[in-house]
C-alpha cells in the first residue's frame, strides 16, 4: 500500500471482488475516486470511499466472464447445494413452520414478527377491481393483476415516497389488494383473513380444508425469492432508477410472464393434464421429445438434484388424498423422462399438480408466482433504494454497420 489510507488498484480491485479493469470503470462512472501514484505509475484510491463502495453492494464479476451475466450483492437469498436460504435461515424450514406473511416480514426486515397485518384500503380495492374488471373477459390473472398495480399506483400520490417505511408499508397493502382485484372463483371461507386463504378463493371453487390452505401457504412461502432470477433483476433495474415500488412490480410481473419464468407451471399443468387423460406419461413425454421441446417442470440450473422447493411441496402434497392422481402423473413424467435424460422435478411441477389436484385452471401456479414473488421484488427494492442511484448501466456491444454511412434518400 503506498499510505495507510491509499489503497493500489489491485488491492481496491480485491475489496471490491472485481477486476482492475472494473475498478477505472467505477471513476469513469463517478463511484470512486483516483490519484496518480508517486512516480506516475498506476493510480491510488481513498481505502475508506473503497470500503464504503463495496458496503453499498458494488458489482462483483461473474464467477465466469463468459457467461456475460451479472452478480450483485445482495442479503436476501443465498442458494447452496441444494438448498437455499432466507437471510441465513434454510427456507423450506422457514416456510414449513411459518406463514407467507411471517416469512414476508421476515425477508424484507430480518426480524420476526407473528401475525402481520397486511390490509387492502378499501379505495385502493376500489381503483384495482375497477380497472381489472374492465379487461375483456378472456384476460388472464397476469393481465389483471397488471392492470391492478397501475390503478393502484395512480390512486396512491405518496408512491414516490421511498423511505423504507414507507416501501413497506406501501406493500402491506399492495399484495392483498392485487389479489383482492381477482375475481372470486368460489364461496367466501373461513381460512380468508390469511393470504393463502384469500387466493384460494380466486383460484378453485372447491371448498379447501386446513391442509389444502397450507399448501398453497407454504408454496407461496417458498416463492418469495430466488435469488436474481429475472423477474428480479428487472425489478432491481427499476428501482435503481428510483421507480416507486408499484413500478418496480410492474416490472417484474412483465418478465414474469414469460413463458421461460412464471407461466412455466401452466405448461406443466397442461402436461400434467394430458397424462391423465391418456392413462401415462409414455405418449406425452414422446411427444415432446420428438418435436424436440423441453418436458415442463422438469430439471433447474441451480439445482443438481430436486428442487428443494418442490421437495417440500411433494411432502405436503402426499398428504393431501385428492392430490393421488396428479401426484402419481408427475412422478410418472419424472421415470419416463429419465429413461432418456435424468432430470428432477422442480417448483413448476409441484404447483402444476396442486393447480390440477384442485381443479384451478392452468395459470393457476403463474398466479402464485406473481403474488408470492411480489414480496421479493419489494425486498430487491428495498436493498436497491440504499444503493447509488442508476448504477447499473451495461454497455453495448455494437455489432451494426461502421459510420460513416451516407444518409438514406
Amino acid at each position: 500500500m503506498t499510505d495507510q489510507a491509499r489503497l493500489t488498484t489491485r488491492e481496491a480491485a480485491e475489496r471490491l471482488g472485481v477486476k482492475p479493469e472494473t475498478v477505472y470503470a467505477y471513476v469513469s462512472r463517478g463511484q470512486l475516486s483516483s490519484e496518480r501514484a508517486p512516480g506516475g505509475r498506476g493510480s491510488t484510491f481513498d481505502a475508506r470511499e473503497v470500503d464504503a463502495l463495496a458496503r453499498r453492494g458494488a458489482r462483483r464479476e461473474p464467477a465466469a466472464a463468459s457467461t456475460g451475466e451479472l452478480s450483485f450483492r445482495t442479503a436476501i437469498t443465498l442458494i447452496d447445494r441444494d438448498r437455499y436460504y432466507f437471510r441465513g435461515v434454510d427456507a423450506v424450514e422457514l416456510a414449513t413452520a411459518h406463514g407467507f406473511e411471517e416469512v414476508v416480514e421476515w425477508v424484507w426486515t430480518g426480524e420476526f414478527s407473528r401475525s402481520p397485518r397486511f390490509t387492502a384500503p378499501q379505495r385502493f380495492l376500489d381503483a384495482a377491481r375497477l380497472a381489472a374488471h374492465a379487461l375483456p373477459v378472456h384476460s388472464s390473472s397476469m393481465d389483471r393483476l397488471r392492470v391492478a398495480a397501475v390503478a393502484v399506483s395512480a390512486a396512491d400520490p405518496l408512491r414516490f415516497d421511498l423511505d423504507p417505511a414507507a416501501v413497506l408499508g406501501c406493500a402491506r397493502m399492495l399484495i392483498p389488494t392485487l389479489v383482492g382485484a381477482l375475481p372470486t372463483a368460489g364461496e367466501r371461507h373461513r381460512s380468508e383473513g390469511r393470504m393463502a386463504g384469500q387466493l384460494w378463493q380466486r383460484l378453485t371453487p372447491q371448498i379447501p380444508d386446513e391442509t389444502s390452505i397450507r399448501l398453497l401457504d407454504t408454496a407461496l412461502a417458498l416463492l418469495i425469492d430466488h435469488d436474481l432470477a429475472a423477474s428480479t433483476l428487472a425489478a432491481r433495474v427499476a428501482a435503481s432508477a428510483r421507480a416507486h415500488p408499484y413500478a418496480v412490480v410492474s416490472a417484474g410481473l412483465g418478465a414474469l410472464e414469460g413463458p421461460l419464468h412464471g407461466a412455466a407451471s401452466g405448461l406443466a399443468h397442461r402436461t400434467l393434464a394430458e397424462v391423465l387423460e391418456r392413462g401415462g406419461a409414455a405418449p406425452v413425454v414422446a411427444d415432446h421429445l420428438r418435436s424436440g421441446r423441453r418436458v415442463p417442470g422438469l430439471g433447474h440450473r441451480l439445482y443438481p438434484g430436486e428442487d428443494p422447493r418442490a421437495q417440500a411441496l411433494f411432502a405436503l402434497l402426499e398428504r393431501i388424498p385428492q392430490a393421488a392422481d396428479a401426484l402419481a402423473a408427475a412422478r410418472d413424467v419424472v421415470e419416463t423422462t429419465a429413461r432418456h435424460t435424468a432430470l428432477h422435478a422442480n417448483v413448476d411441477l409441484a404447483l402444476a399438480v396442486m393447480s390440477v389436484a384442485f381443479g384451478m385452471p392452468a395459470e393457476a401456479g403463474e398466479t402464485v408466482f406473481a403474488v408470492a414473488r411480489t414480496a421479493g421484488w419489494i425486498a430487491h427494492a428495498l436493498e436497491e433504494y440504499a444503493e447509488r442511484p442508476l448504477r447499473m448501466r451495461p454497455s453495448g456491444i455494437y455489432t451494426g454497420p461502421r459510420p460513416p454511412r451516407p444518409l438514406p434518400s
